[in-house]
């Protein structure tokens, strides 16, 4: 078996860099709009029901962008003024990127973690895409610390010390009680040490993990045999344990805290269910992408036919865990819990990417892949997977911005320079790290087997 090596061409890294500039470009356009747009929030709240208002006021949910500007908090004595409704956005559309692909580059740890525990063959030849993925890694790990002090304040509503002022006007009883899971154990208001040492240890983990499942994955080229195989095996099932903790703990940290009064017990389910259908659709766009420029022979139908069979089942299982969320918090119909889908379902800048969300994540994957043939062909997967991919940042975006924008959130051109900018840099790291090793193992115990497969 031949050895074949992907080239990271210079035409490619002028295309991630043009990608980049025009997306710096929209982004500072939507900056400039957004700041000349005028505030939107007050209007919003009149097309409410006076039931919806009333549940979210309950909730602490609806402030306009003017009342966080000019209703100054107290912490710690001083003053702190809320950011101004462009700046929040801003910072809102870090944050949903941060967390999105970081969710892609941790699937292609997961992703290789599950082919090795389960002793698959079937994927030997597509092993180095979501390793490449993964490379992506540590740079989400420094951006994940980076931009939380960044924009704590205002995405994380928790982190106002007056919330803890017992007997105050400000004091907020529920935020109080939910206090020891981010400041322990230092005073509430103070700062959060247990939940930047959960960042900290997450990432340190998953990367640790990564190098050494990594390390034993090239090795295998060079000394052949299984005993590199046997220790990547015994790494990921390490991996798995750790993620399956880790994975939910860090959906609670950094979506679900956004929405600090609200909390749903499927939603570590939820999270992961979307980041890995999303890092299945992505892994399967690359190798169609790579075939189409005479990449990867080794990969045929077959193989094509199983991760496609994948993103079919998985879209499946996030809506069926989507929908559970919903019919059990419909169904009790508790103030506390209805007011997280009433602010997304009531509130027009929000609405229609509720039931664009279920369109996309849904209806388009569940109707278009469930042909034999639309999973056996490069032509179909190629408008498939951007579909699912484009979708599940529209759920991303669903789950964070409503709880950091309250009433006065908005897509355009902002969210969409910003995701321009994640996607390149996220892109050329990928691409860099899969030109620097073989796109396949040649020494892989399964080789054989993938190159037999047949379904």
């Amino acid at each position: 078996m031949t050895e074949e090596r992907y080239t990271f061409t210079a035409g490619a890294k002028k295309k991630l860099f043009i990608l980049a500039a025009v997306g710096l470009v929209l982004f500072a356009l939507g900056v400039f709009m957004t700041m000349n747009s005028g505030h939107h929030g007050e209007e919003e709240q009149h097309a409410m029901t006076e039931t919806t208002q009333s549940l979210l006021a309950d909730a602490g949910d609806v402030h306009t962008a003017t009342d966080v500007s000019e209703e100054p908090e107290h912490e710690g004595g001083e003053e702190h003024h809320g950011s101004p409704s462009w700046l929040k956005r801003i910072f809102s559309s870090l944050w949903i990127n941060n967390v999105y692909f970081t969710g892609l580059a941790i699937i292609g740890v997961f992703f290789i973690a599950i082919q090795y525990a389960a002793q698959a063959g079937w994927s030997a030849g597509m092993k180095r895409i979501p390793m490449a993925m993964a490379s992506w890694l540590p740079i989400a790990g420094v951006l994940m610390i980076v931009s939380w002090l960044l924009v704590n304040h205002d995405v994380f509503h928790w982190t106002h010390a007056s919330l803890y002022a017992v007997g105050t006007d400000t004091f907020d009883e529920i935020i109080n009680g939910k206090a020891g899971m981010w400041y322990w154990p230092l005073a509430k208001g103070t700062f959060p040490v247990f939940y930047i040492f959960r960042i900290v240890a997450f990432f340190g983990l998953w990367i640790w993990l990564f190098k050494m499942i990594k390390k034993h994955m090239l090795a295998e080229d060079i000394d052949g045999g299984v005993e590199h195989w046997k220790k990547a095996r015994k790494l990921s099932a390490i991996f798995l344990i750790i993620f399956a903790y880790s994975s939910s703990v860090a959906s609670w940290d950094w979506v679900m805290s956004v929405d600090p009064h609200w909390f749903s017990t499927m939603f570590g389910w939820y999270m992961f269910a979307s980041w890995w259908v999303n890092g299945l659709a992505f892994i399967t766009l690359v190798v169609v992408l790579l075939k189409a420029q005479g990449y990867l022979k080794i990969v045929n139908e077959n193989h094509l036919h199983d991760i496609g069979k994948f993103i079919f089942g998985f879209s499946i299982f996030w809506t069926y865990v989507w929908f559970s969320q919903f019919l059990l918090i419909y169904y009790a119909n508790i103030p506390e819990e209805v007011v997280y889908f009433l602010q997304r379902l009531e509130v027009s800048n929000y609405k229609w990417i509720f039931y664009f969300n279920l369109v996309l994540n849904f209806f388009l994957p569940f109707l278009l892949l469930m042909t034999r043939d639309a999973k056996r062909h490069a032509s179909f997967l190629m408008v498939i997977c951007p579909i699912v991919i484009v979708g599940h940042w529209f759920d991303f975006f669903l789950m964070i911005t409503p709880g950091v924008m309250k009433t006065d959130g908005g897509f355009g051109f902002l969210e969409i320079g910003m995701a321009m900018i994640f996607f390149a840099a996220f892109i050329y790291v990928m691409l860099n790290s899969l030109s620097k090793a073989p796109l396949y193992a040649k020494n892989h115990p399964m080789l054989e087997e993938s190159l037999h497969h047949h379904i």
